[in-house]
Parts: C-alpha cells; structure tokens; sequence
C-alpha cells in the first residue's frame, strides 16, 4: 500500500521495541526496518479532502497510551512476521474509529486488515522466523508506549506528515 495512516510512539516506547528487534538481529533473525509504529490505516491513495477530513477529525479525540504485551502473528498478509499487539481499549478504538470515519468514502484502495472490526494494532518486530524469534522473546515484559502524534506516511516517496500531536 503506498499510503499508510500511523500512530508514532513516545521515544521511550519506540526505544523499548527498537531494542526488542535489536535482540532477533543479534540472533540473525531478520527484523523491521524504521522507527517503530502502529499502522492504523493504509490505501492506495489518500488525497488532499481525506487528509483535511482526517486532520479535522484528530482534533476532536485524545491520543492515549498503547499497552503492548502480545506476542503473535499478524495475520495472513504476513505468515512470517512475528508482532507485538496491543490492548485495544475504547480510547485507542476511538481514535482508530476517527481515522476510519475520516477516510470513509474519500481514499482509494482501502486495506481490508485496518478497517474496524479487522484491525489489530500491533507492532512488526521480525519479518522471518517466527517460531524462533517468539521462543527468543517469550516471555515479554508489556512495553507503554504513548501514541505522540498520528501521521500519513507515502511508502513511495518515504515522506511523512504529522496530521495531530498529543
């Protein structure tokens, strides 16, 4: 998907996941590249009235914390990826909600796994074998991490735009 919607984590969050991939690398098992995120959206494309919609919806709800504490996989879009999934609370359902009402109707190429009812907020740690990078991490310490803004990022041009701030 070229487009993705996102909840950027606090430094301390990120950190705590960064150095969770950092222990499969040092395994060799092959891990997620980037600063740790939750995808809460994606589309082939998102233009300029569903941005606006969005920005205007973000206003209106909190950003709350993410508790981070599953080990598992993240569905059928990827079989060899090992994630760590998140509590989906009313507050992170609201906002996710939000998203969604925004993008209703505006985007192309909605991804089936973020709509609500779908969606389960994770974060990618390996992207290859996930028996061994689960027996490698189990058990895990819930990471907190607080979601400090939600952002449109273009997987084509590597561009991301901060939409709200928390």
């Amino acid at each position: 998907m070229p487009s993705t919607v996102r909840f950027r984590l606090d430094d301390d969050g990120a950190a705590a996941l960064t150095a969770l991939r950092d222990r499969l690398a040092a395994a060799g098992i092959p891990v997620a590249a980037g600063t740790p995120h939750v995808t809460v959206a994606a589309a082939g494309t998102v233009p300029p009235p569903a941005v606006r919609e969005l920005t205007a919806q973000l206003r209106l709800v909190a950003l709350p914390v993410l508790w981070l504490a599953g080990l598992g996989s993240v569905g059928p879009d990827a079989p060899d990826a090992l994630a760590l999934t998140a509590v989906t609370d009313p507050e992170v359902l609201a906002v996710h909600t939000a998203v969604h009402d925004a993008l209703a109707g505006r985007v192309r190429g909605a991804h089936a796994a973020h709509l609500p009812g779908s969606w389960l907020p994770h974060v990618v740690l390996a992207t290859g074998r996930p028996a061994e990078a689960f027996a490698r991490l189990h058990p895990v310490e819930p990471v907190r991490a607080r979601i400090t803004a939600v952002e449109l990022h273009d997987s084509r041009t590597g561009e991301t735009v901060a939409l709200s701030a928390g």
